[in-house]
């Protein structure tokens, strides 16, 4: 076993590899960007090295300064994670020349299977099973455009070297295809730097189920079983269980025999993944190999009890794998969800910002959360919003939905916009609970997914104005506590009889009004013409217990530029107080308004000034969080000009172009 070996990557895989270590007693050296100067994963290692600016190409992706910081600190071995450099040929063979071990397969097998064309021309000649398509070199826009006419329609376009949904785009008619060619291959230029595309047919309503493989110097294979990860945005899983649901003893051991296969094929040493398509009539096509760790890799973790990490170092430093075929057991069943800082109602845009507020499920043997951050960290736009993988196992499947329902009920998080309550409703749909599984369910339950939330409880409506009142408490306590002026003091005391005020919140576009009569000890409450006796027992940030009409109620409360989250019964509520003491600031927002949504760069401006648009139609694209972003007119109208260039690098809410709407003059938008 090595004595200490260096993470070339970041966030909650860095984390994980760390703990690992710290287990088996190997020592770690992180590396950082300026971005991630004291990220999380820079606090758990034994040491850690500054290997570039914020953006990726000048750090996590700067083969050089990764093995100087190797030669500097002594590791002996280089585990990439997964994104970034880890299936990235040069890289293996820079470490090789380097005499530095890296953890991983060899390079030989990444380049194999790096080009996804290359790769199903050598699973063709292995056997497996592969989805009709066109998988090689002639890359002329034509050439392409025909292939796909003859395959016919829907078609995928896929990055030959993509992964992670980038790169890829879905083509339902020939009318179509060059332009999402054009997107298509400048995103894969873009994150992968190579263009290279493959084709082939769309197959509709498919499950995605991968394969976990393991394989060591001694020509052994063995399969960890299946996860279906059909759940699905933008190409992009969502949620990830093993075992799949419905899986037969007869498919498993054909995809297991298959997925084994495909390593033998390429002479392969580590952990790999092996992913196929698996059609309506249950037929399985090969679709591409992850020559890596996966993010999902946990719950395989789950329902095996092994820790892949390890087996990853063991089988690296020479030894064969630790349990032959027939002593691996599947037990039970695991669910991972990716909390991710982004905006399902917004079109899945990432948000950054600080974590003002992060609480997590408690981890336990049936609750594991990895996550790459902590509160008070901040998400950037340099790399991917992910906060944390949920990861949840039970005995049976049942079990396991009800155990992840309560970890996300659970989870707070407040600076940055989520995705936990749309996960939520993904696990409380119709079709994930009865396992209808296929990569169209977010689609299809989509009004469920997006639907209004339920009604307001008079009880969060009245905590947010008793936690307005906490606060000037507070502020009162720490007034005299300073000798400050006695006209300070908030507490609503009268020299003859009581006082009433009146707080109005926002929530939901609903406007709430709320009467509070100061009294001895509680306060009396009046909303819609309902009064409530109320009263504090305990108010410690983030915790505020209150009794409301003789109930006792537990809540978290944070409070972020005049804004309260209230959580409470397994619920979130925002309230925005309308504080009329308050200095606002008048901003003037145009319903046409043109605002980036993110900081980003401009990838390419899609129409010409003083062009005629209609309602849909695409104007610009942005590129942020390595993935690409269509701006759309909201209406019919006219682009007088754009205030941007392709190129340039925007900051999240600067102006982008100047549009008419059709029937409105208006000049300047932003």
């Amino acid at each position: 076993m090595f004595d200490k070996i260096l993470i070339a990557n970041r966030g909650e895989i860095a984390c994980r590899i760390i703990r690992t270590c710290r287990r088996l007693g190997v020592r770690t050296v992180a590396v950082y960007s300026d971005a991630d100067s004291n990220s999380l994963h820079v606090r758990l290692a034994d040491e850690a090295v500054h290997i570039g600016a914020s953006p990726a190409r000048e750090s996590y992706l700067h083969i050089d300064a990764i093995l100087e910081a190797v030669k500097t600190t002594g590791a002996r071995a280089i585990h990439p994670g997964y994104g970034f450099l880890a299936e990235n040929e040069m890289f293996a063979l820079a470490c090789e020349r380097a005499g530095v071990i890296f953890i991983g397969p060899p390079a030989s097998a990444i380049r194999a299977m790096g080009s996804k064309s290359a790769a199903k021309a050598l699973m063709e000649k292995a056997g497996v099973p592969l989805t009709p398509g066109y998988h090689g070199d002639d890359q002329a826009p034509d050439d392409l455009h025909r292939h796909a006419d003859r395959i016919g329609y829907p078609i995928l376009i896929k990055a030959s070297a993509g992964g992670g949904g980038k790169g890829m785009r879905r083509v339902d008619e020939s009318s179509s295809f060059l332009a999402a060619l054009v997107s298509c291959k400048r995103e894969a230029t873009a994150a992968f730097g190579d263009g290279h595309v493959l084709i082939e047919r769309y197959i509709l309503q498919p499950r995605h189920i991968e394969v976990q493989i393991f394989a060591d110097q001694f020509n052994n294979v063995v399969s960890l079983f299946e996860r279906d990860c059909s759940v699905q945005r933008r190409h992009q899983k969502v949620i990830e269980e093993a075992p799949a649901p419905g899986m037969t003893a007869a498919l498993r051991a054909a995809m297991s025999k298959a997925a084994c296969d495909a390593a033998k094929a390429v002479s392969y040493v580590g952990a790999g993944t092996v992913e196929f398509i698996v059609d309506p009539s249950g037929r399985f096509h090969f679709m591409e190999m992850n020559t890596r760790l996966q993010v999902e890799h946990p719950v395989t973790e789950c329902i095996t009890g092994l820790d892949l990490v390890e087996w990853q170092l063991r089988v690296v430093a020479g030894e064969p794998l630790p349990l032959t075929q027939d002593r691996i057991e599947l037990r039970g069943h695991a669910i991972e969800a990716r909390i991710y800082a982004e905006d399902p109602d917004n079109d899945f845009l990432p948000s950054t910002g600080r974590l003002i507020h992060l609480q997590a499920p408690a981890a336990s043997s049936h609750v594991r959360v990895d996550s790459g951050v902590e509160q008070g960290d901040t998400i950037s736009s340099f790399y991917d919003p992910m906060i944390a993988k949920l990861v949840v196992w039970d005995e049976t499947r049942e079990l396991a939905l009800s155990r992840m329902t309560r970890a996300l009920q659970s989870y707070q998080i407040v600076g940055v916009t989520s995705n936990v309550d749309f996960l939520n409703r993904i696990i409380t749909s119709h079709s994930f609970r009865e396992a209808i599984l296929d990569t169209s369910l977010i689609e299809r339950e989509a009004e469920w997914l997006h639907a209004a939330h339920r009604e307001t409880p008079n009880e969060a409506s009245l905590l947010a104005a008793l936690a307005v009142l906490v606060q000037e408490d507070g502020q009162t306590h720490r007034a005299d506590a300073g000798l400050s002026s006695p006209w300070e003091i908030r507490d609503g005391w009268r020299i003859a009889g009581s006082f009433s005020r009146s707080m109005t919140f926002t929530h939901r576009d609903q406007q709430h009004t709320i009467v509070v009569d100061y009294g001895s000890g509680c306060y009396r409450m009046t909303l819609a013409e309902r009064s409530f006796v109320v009263n504090s027992e305990r108010a410690s940030t983030p915790e505020l217990i209150a009794t409301i009409d003789g109930h006792r109620q537990h809540a978290s409360v944070v409070e972020s530029v005049g804004r309260y989250f209230i959580f409470l019964n397994d619920e979130r509520y925002v309230y925005q107080w309308i504080d009329p003491l308050a200095q606002y600031t008048s901003v003037d927002v145009h319903e046409t308004g043109f605002a980036a949504p993110m900081p980003g760069r401009i990838v390419a401006l899609l129409v010409a000034p003083g062009a005629r648009v209609t309602t849909g139609e695409s104007l610009l694209v942005l590129e942020a969080m390595k993935m690409e972003y269509t701006v759309k007119a909201p209406a019919a109208g006219t682009v007088h000009s754009f205030l941007v260039a392709a190129g340039d690098q925007v900051s999240e809410g600067a102006s982008l172009l100047e549009f008419e709407r059709d029937g409105v003059a208006q000049n300047d938008v932003s």
